[in-house]
């Protein structure tokens, strides 16, 4: 076990790549006839990273954890303790960890197996928090879904993160680490709050890439509709949805901490998790608008292409209608008819000018035409079918 004071430096922490695919739907569920409390994790996983954060309103060290039993001595001192597990690790790990903080069966099925849906557990002398973090992609557009679990003592906060590879707490950290607020003044139900707050937050970032899609989106639908927008817009609703689902229950369960409140949290915590709560709200509201866009979006979508489709047909229309009367003409003289029978089986076939007049007559008769319709204004959408045929 290494000891230190905290400083700007965070832990570096080696971690797998996350896969392309995510399971934005799909939650948990044990095996029929499995036993409660079973753990689902890999045999030969390496054993979780674990960063040990002590503070009180005079000191903050940060402690690198190598074995689960070197917490204990944490636990039940007057300072606040900050066990930030990264990664599930082995179950042999896990084990020794809820030995340590002696956590119920089913609290730690919860904490581990993923994914979980979003809710609070109360255990009388520990409380169970799962919630889902959302982080932006670096490389892409969309986001990373990923669980945190936390378990709340009276001095303590065990906190689960599925991915060791990055979070949204840095703040939290960094407020620590230089006394900034009151987060060292207060317990571990403040702390408990603090990064529930910064999981929720992180929703907003996200949400406004979302919004700059949405708007980009409507201007090619309204612009130049095509097979890939359609593809953009289904693709957007379906990760609001995901959004959707992540934030819904949390709503839920942070209002069932404010409701039924717990004695792990201080009246004076429960006002703040009113401030949180607002903020579920504000993210619920955005995910419905930005839905209800994405829908609109496909309304439009369709008129766009029926407009421009209406605008082709016109167009040909057009053309049709200038050459009706011309292939009506040429049509009329091909029927070869015999001016030595009579003198009005069509004479002009023997005029010196024959040939010239008719055709100077179906010109004639396509400007005519030209000039009628545009007139009328039916040319006016003609350039930009030109250019999207481009």
């Amino acid at each position: 076990m290494t000891e230190h004071r905290l400083s700007p430096t965070p832990v570096e922490i080696e971690a797998p790549e996350k896969e392309e695919e995510d399971d934005y739907f799909e939650y948990y569920y044990d095996e029929p006839g499995a036993l409660p409390g079973t753990l689902d994790l890999e045999e030969n996983a390496p054993p979780p990273n674990i960063v040990l954060i002590d503070y009180n309103d005079n000191k903050a060290v940060r402690l690198q954890i190598n074995e689960p039993q070197l917490c204990a001595k944490y636990l039940n001192t007057d300072s606040v303790s900050w066990v930030d597990v990264l990664g599930l690790g082995n179950e042999e790990t896990w084990r020794q960890l809820s030995d340590v903080f002696g956590l119920h069966p089913l609290a730690l099925e919860d904490v581990v197996n993923v994914p979980q849906r979003p809710k609070v557990e109360d255990y009388e002398d520990q409380l169970v928090l799962i919630a889902l973090m959302v982080m932006p992609r670096e490389k892409t557009s969309g986001f990373w879904i990923e669980q945190v679990g936390f378990v709340l003592g009276k001095n303590y906060l065990l906190s689960v993160q599925e991915e060791p590879e990055s979070d949204c707490f840095g703040p939290v950290r960094e407020r620590i680490r230089t006394n900034k607020g009151i987060i060292r003044k207060q317990g571990a139900d403040y702390l408990a709050y603090t990064l529930l707050d910064a999981i929720i937050d992180g929703y907003f970032p996200v949400l406004e890439e979302y919004g700059e899609r949405i708007d980009e989106l409507e201007t090619e639908v309204v612009m130049n509709p095509t097979r890939k927008t359609l593809e953009k817009i289904y693709q957007i609703r379906r990760e609001l949805l995901a959004l959707r689902r992540a934030i819904w229950p949390q709503r839920d369960a942070i209002n069932s901490l404010i409701r039924d409140g717990s004695q792990l949290i201080s009246p004076s915590v429960r006002i703040y998790m009113r401030d949180c709560y607002d903020h579920t709200v504000q993210v619920m509201d955005m995910v419905e608008t930005y839905r209800e866009l994405t829908s609109g979006l496909m309304d439009v979508y369709l008129s766009s292409v029926s407009n421009r489709m209406n605008e082709i047909m016109k167009f040909l229309t057009v053309m049709s209608s200038i050459f009706i009367p011309l292939t009506f003409i040429a049509g009329v003289y091909g029927m070869n008819f015999n001016t030595d029978k009579s003198p009005v089986n069509m004479p002009e076939l023997n005029w010196y000018w024959g040939y010239p007049l008719c055709l100077a007559s179906m010109v004639m008769i396509a400007c005519g035409l030209v000039f009628f319709f545009w007139r009328r204004g039916w040319f006016e959408n003609f350039s930009t079918i030109k250019e999207e045929s481009k």
